[in-house]
């Protein structure tokens, strides 16, 4: 499954999109990407599962878009 990042998330992957093994939901998303990246272990930072961001575990279909979306400063 591909997966789209942005700002530091990328950096740290060293690519805008990532490849990962197919996952059940959103926490088992959340651990293969700390295995594959530690680094992204220590950063918060928001899922968008199909263009909508989730904060607690959710399905993932093997069509889902996903986004890892690092946190925003603005003003």
């Amino acid at each position: 499954m591909e997966i789209i990042l942005f700002g530091q998330l990328a950096e740290i992957a060293g690519s805008s999109r990532i490849e990962i093994d197919q996952q059940a939901d959103t926490n088992g998303l959340v651990e293969c990407i700390n295995t594959k990246y530690p680094a992204m272990e220590n950063i918060r930072y928001q899922i968008a599962l199909n263009k909508k961001v989730v904060n607690s575990n959710s399905p993932i279909n093997a069509d889902s878009t996903i986004a890892l979306l690092p946190p925003f400063s603005g003003g």
